[in-house]
């Protein structure tokens, strides 16, 4: 009898504890995101990624952040003010922030935030210097601390303002004395922030992410506790999450379908919530690559693609037809050439430059267009296939070749494409984007990671780029913008496809859902879960 009587109180504990358990599981909320994330590094990293920096909204704050407008307003800075010379920028601190560890924060970590950025050599850290004459000019030159409240950051010329606060936002302030950068662990053990949510762990192995909310948020205290980011890259898998409960929201669910989406919205459970965003799809042209290489071609192709049609079939709507890289909010925005669908232009261009149907097969004389997409998004495999049968029927012989995110991502980077497709998340909120983009400065080489990745040349591109990147009269930087933007458009390296709205899958019961045009992570710390 005591046998058994042992034997049913070791049961009942056992019981009792993966009750506990699970009961504890139920609380932690679940966020799928949509691939992989390279870095918990928030500064020394020498790649960043869109995850990567979903996590950092969460856990960090910056001297500055963009608003619903794509304005730069203070965020750990409560405001900034500008010397006569414009060389000298100072920062007023907000009283009160305290980092993770309960560290009040001061002027020393924001100083020392920048001189790890700088001696980490990250991707990030290269934002703060620019190329004259093949040699590397830094754009800030000192960063003092007055006082405890007060940041001077001096910079070497009034022009490199247009560089300096836009890249102020990705630094996440750190504490004085974190371990950053290359052999510093902090990809996986990241330093303290001063966010809405603080580290937990990191499972490396399946990829997963847990925060907890932190108590002494200078925004306010996060209304849900305790977060998973759990990798959901497969669509299939993502959708079944969903369905069962166990992933309670999916923010930017690229990888499912039209389809899919409609199916979760139809279930009682869940709900689809669509926000109209600014973030820019494209087809993008390695100007080096035959037989891409010619403007005919290119312009062809955009004649050639059905782009209403692939919005309104395939993505149910769910997107806005683009004609620039910048969205239309922003005070540099100029649509150029719109390149309405007409396959007969398209056809003519091609018969112009002479590109003929020799062997009578249908296809004009040319070497195939190798288009390169990741095998990670539905979405994506499902429009590049709609490409693919509209440029047939102008004769332009497209194969479609599918690769793991981060092959694919390392072959692009290094030149090894024809034609390939994606999205570009915030950065092309600015129109500096346009210079990182097009300026033949800006093209990669075996040192140096770089975004101008389809190798466009263009002198007078470059000399309006340059004039604009060092105006301060922004009516006169537009000015130059708007001709960099027609010039782009007519010779389209980059072929603006559509502006996809920010598609949200969430449990009914998740309320206050307010992501902004962006994209970005910060609407969580707001979320609520109804009963």
């Amino acid at each position: 009898m005591k046998k058994i009587y042992f034997t049913i109180l070791i049961l009942a504990a056992i019981l009792a504890t993966v009750a506990s358990s699970c009961g504890s599981r139920e609380r932690v909320f679940t966020i799928a995101m949509d691939g992989k994330f390279s870095t918990l590094d928030p500064i020394g990293s020498v790649t960043v990624d869109a995850n990567s920096e979903r996590i950092r909204t969460l856990m960090y704050n910056s001297l500055l952040r963009k608003n619903d407008k794509f304005e730069y307003v203070g965020d750990l800075a409560e405001d900034y003010k500008v010397s006569e010379d414009g060389l000298v920028y100072t920062f007023n601190l907000r009283n009160g922030v305290k980092f993770h560890d309960g560290k009040l924060l001061s002027s020393k970590d924001v100083k020392y935030t920048f001189d790890k950025l700088f001696q980490s050599e990250g991707a990030k850290a290269g934002a703060f210097s620019v190329t004259e004459d093949e040699k590397k000019v830094d754009i800030i030159t000192a960063v003092e601390t007055p006082d405890e409240k007060t940041v001077v950051i001096r910079i070497a010329r009034p022009e490199f303002k247009n560089q300096l606060i836009p890249n102020l936002v990705p630094i996440a302030i750190i504490p004085d004395g974190s371990a950053v950068g290359k052999d510093s662990g902090a990809d996986i053990n990241p330093p303290k922030g001063t966010g809405a949510y603080k580290f937990v762990s990191f499972d490396r192995a399946q990829n997963i992410v847990e925060l907890e909310g932190f108590d002494g948020a200078w925004e306010g205290v996060p209304n849900i506790k305790r977060i998973r980011l759990m990798v959901l890259s497969d669509a299939n898998a993502l959708q079944a999450e969903l369905l069962s409960g166990r992933a309670d929201l999916a923010p930017g669910a690229t990888s499912l379908s039209p389809d899919s989406l409609k199916t979760l919205d139809e279930s009682p459970a869940l709900k689809v919530v669509r926000v109209p965003g600014s973030n820019i799809q494209y087809l993008w042209f390695n100007t080096e690559a035959d037989p891409v290489k010619d403007k005919a071609v290119r312009q062809a192709v955009a004649y050639a693609v059905n782009r209403p049609k692939i919005i309104e079939d395939l993505l149910a709507g769910g997107a806005k037809l683009a004609h620039s890289i910048l969205p239309e909010g922003s005070w540099a925005y100029e649509p150029g050439n719109k390149y309405e669908y007409d396959p007969s232009m398209a056809k003519k261009i091609l018969d112009d430059a002479g590109y003929k149907d020799a062997d009578g097969d249908g296809m004009r004389d040319m070497k195939p267009v190798i288009l390169k997409i990741s095998s990670s998004s539905r979405t994506t495999q499902q429009y590049s296939q709609v490409i693919q049968s509209q440029l047939k029927e102008v004769g332009i012989p497209l194969e479609i070749e599918s690769l793991e995110p981060q092959t694919m991502r390392a072959q692009v980077q290094g030149g090894q494409f024809i034609l390939t497709t994606g999205i570009w998340v915030g950065g092309n909120q600015d129109p500096i984007f346009l210079n990182n983009l097009f300026n033949s400065k800006e093209i990669p080489t075996e040192k140096r990671v770089a975004l101008n990745r389809g190798r466009y040349k263009n002198e007078k591109v470059d000399s309006l780029l340059d004039e604009a990147m060092k105006e301060l009269d922004q009516k006169k930087a537009r000015a130059a913008f708007v001709e960099v933007q027609k010039i782009v458009s007519d010779e389209i390296p980059l072929f603006p496809l559509w502006y996809p709205d920010n598609i949200i899958v969430a449990n009914e019961k998740v309320e206050n859902i307010k992501m902004n045009a962006s994209g970005d992570w910060d609407f969580v710390r707001g979320l609520t879960l109804g009963k």
